[in-house]
């Protein structure tokens, strides 16, 4: 009698649908998880918008939830890689780990930008894969939704069909919205624009605006006074007309810069999250679209 109450009482415990437990690096791969998912997904966040992705702490709560994790999906191309080995290797989950089919990489299966011909540690951190924020053009999303979903699919074999039409809504609906995106962005064409760090250059690809400089003088590095001095006299000569940072960005560069040349500085949502009205991957790019012309002399 005993055993059948414990039972009862566990079988209480348990929830009544568990669904496939999915670990996202970053925030937009947890939304593409959802969005392909649905309820036959649990997604964790291991980051969030306001985090610097590249400066992570594998937290025991992270390896907590990757060692129960069936997949693991991340960016890749060396975005993680402070703290993503340290992670897996504490995690014990052999599932999860590269090489097995728990283990996906987004950025393998897109053409990166930015590759260096060399490395060198003195010019930043510099990512020998490329850029690793592929995020930022919505085409790129398209190329990685299609393998995710297949990945589910063979994960929860059972669901596949589901997976596979939840795919194909998402892409009709990414593509008449990028339509979209490009004819509303068709202004900001050739725009000249100083970011903070690397962090743009897919959007900038996508919707043809220039970057003029970088806050940054390379990858990581804290501007100096000299550099800064020099982006003033480049803004001007240049025509420049936004400055931008993410939401994790120190404001004060783009602030000191903004106010001796009076070109605004536009803080942009740069994944799901970022703002109020980028809760996910559709209105990371409406609100990111907007707030650019919106601030566009």
């Amino acid at each position: 009698m005993k055993r059948f109450i414990l039972a009862c009482l566990l079988a209480a415990a348990l929830p009544v649908h568990a669904g496939l437990r999915v670990f996202a690096c970053e925030p937009e791969w947890a939304a593409l998880a959802k969005q392909l998912g649905g309820d036959k997904v649990d997604v964790y966040e291991a980051t969030h918008a306001l985090q610097d992705p590249h400066r992570i702490e594998a937290r025991p709560s992270l390896i907590a939830r990757a060692r129960s994790a069936q997949l693991l999906v991340c960016t890749g191309a060396e975005l993680e890689a402070g703290w993503l080995p340290t992670l897996l290797r504490e995690s014990g989950n052999a599932a999860i780990q590269p090489g097995r089919p728990g283990f996906f990489e987004a950025a393998q299966l897109v053409s990166r930008l930015e590759i260096p011909a060399r490395i060198d540690r003195g010019e930043g951190d510099v990512h020998a894969s490329g850029n690793p924020h592929i995020q930022l053009d919505p085409r790129n999303l398209l190329a990685v939704a299609g393998p995710l979903a297949k990945r589910l699919g063979e994960l929860d074999a059972a669901n596949a069909g589901h997976y596979a039409e939840r795919h194909q809504a998402f892409s009709d609906r990414m593509r008449a919205a990028i339509a979209r995106w490009e004819l509303e962005a068709a202004p900001l064409k050739g725009a000249r624009v100083i970011a903070q760090h690397k962090s743009f250059g897919y959007l900038f690809h996508w919707l043809g605006l220039v970057e003029a400089g970088t806050l940054e003088p390379a990858p990581g590095i804290e501007p100096g006074s000299a550099h800064l001095a020099q982006l003033v006299a480049q803004a001007k000569a240049q025509q420049v007309r936004l400055i931008l940072r993410t939401p994790y960005d120190s404001p004060r560069p783009g602030g000191w810069l903004s106010e001796r040349t009076g070109i605004p500085l536009v803080t942009l949502p740069f994944t799901v999250g970022g703002s109020a009205r980028a809760q996910d991957l559709f209105g990371l790019f409406d609100d990111t679209i907007a707030r650019l012309k919106e601030r566009t002399p």
